[in-house]
């Protein structure tokens, strides 16, 4: 992929960080129940790189606060920490793992990524953001069961996206 289709790869996805959670906000819980930003941010990993994944994972809360308020002041520097590391992990495994399959390429970088973003915004959480008040089942709790059909979402909309992009000429395969 040149670097130009890098780049605007990114700031669609940059863009669909401002422009999904208002769409998901719409339906009660829908923010919290489907993580709209965490689609775009590991999608933009996993089809550029892991600089533009980073930049992605950061760029798209800040500017999405800045414009729509969403998220909160308070969540916004978790939500930095956590999508960062989606967006750098998946797109350092994309390239990093080469076996035959692209299918299974996909999943462990997209599932690698989204483990690695959970447990450094757990560390994070729990040394930084809410010191002395964060605990294992408050960890579990919000970063695997209450955000469950966001990790499903993801897990099916991610592979068939990449899939789709790939067919049309898109991106070449890795």
């Amino acid at each position: 992929m040149t670097a130009l289709k890098k780049t605007l790869s990114a700031a669609v996805c940059i863009a669909l960080c401002v422009v999904l959670p208002m769409i998901f906000h719409a339906i009660p819980n829908g923010g919290v129940l489907f993580s709209p930003m965490h689609l775009p941010v590991l999608l933009c990993g996993i089809i550029t790189s892991w600089p533009f994944g980073l930049l992605c994972g950061l760029a798209g809360p800040l500017l999405s606060f800045l414009f729509t308020g969403m998220p909160g002041a308070p969540m916004l520097p978790q939500m930095m920490v956590e999508l960062g590391c989606y967006g750098f992990m998946s797109g350092l495994l994309i390239s990093l793992i080469k076996t035959k399959s692209t299918v299974f390429n996909v999943y462990a970088s997209l599932i690698g990524g989204m483990l690695f973003g959970r447990v450094v915004a757990g560390i994070a959480r729990m040394l930084i953001f809410a010191r002395g008040s964060y605990s294992l089942p408050l960890w579990i709790s919000s970063y695997f069961v209450s955000c469950f059909p966001a990790i499903i979402m993801q897990l099916v909309l991610i592979p068939i996206i990449y899939s789709v992009l790939l067919k049309a000429g898109f991106i070449e395969k890795r």
